[in-house]
């Protein structure tokens, strides 16, 4: 039995997503009070998290943003979101965002389970340059690096960590298909 047997990776609508948001407020609180850089700092509420769930929701009820999670026998352990870049010029690229797994379900692949459905889905909807940026320092970016992303660089200063230290942002992109 490999690490992913007990996981599945899904794509919710608007419906799943709104029900999901309780789940997804508690893996982006996970994620900050262990210090990733995701937008939010240590001093954010659950409410914060919650609103910032249901933005998402509306927008993928409007099909702009394509939201994955990762389940296992706990529930909803991860998720990762496609955003469909809607401008008249760039219509072949998307951005991914916010891949976050539970920490309590780290180091069993669902961030590249999640990142590989991610990329699919951006082929599938004629989507063929990926773009993302991750924390400087952050266990992502070797994740990006071994599944074939390329690295364009770090600008210092980019955000702030939860704690209110400064963070730099690494650029990524891949072309697929």
């Amino acid at each position: 039995m490999t690490a992913l047997d007990s996981v599945t990776i899904e794509q919710l609508d608007g419906d799943a997503a709104r029900a999901a948001v309780p789940s997804l407020a508690e893996i982006l609180r996970d994620s900050v009070a262990n210090g990733a850089s995701v937008g939010f700092m240590d001093w954010n509420t659950s409410a914060d998290f919650e609103d910032f769930w249901a933005g998402i929701t509306a927008e993928v009820a409007a099909g702009r943003i394509h939201l994955f999670v990762a389940r296992d026998g706990r529930g909803i352990v991860g998720t990762a979101q496609l955003h469909l870049i809607g401008k008249p010029n760039q219509p072949h690229r998307a951005e991914i965002a916010k891949v976050l797994v539970h920490s309590q379900a780290r180091r069993r692949g669902i961030g590249e389970a999640l990142m590989l459905a991610a990329e699919a889905a951006a082929l599938a909807h004629g989507r063929d340059l990926l773009v993302l940026d991750t924390d400087e320092a952050g266990a992502a970016r070797r994740l990006y690096n071994r599944l074939g992303w390329t690295e364009l660089g770090t600008i210092p200063r980019y955000a702030l960590m939860p704690d209110g230290r400064d963070c730099g942002s690494t650029f990524f992109y891949k072309q697929i298909g």
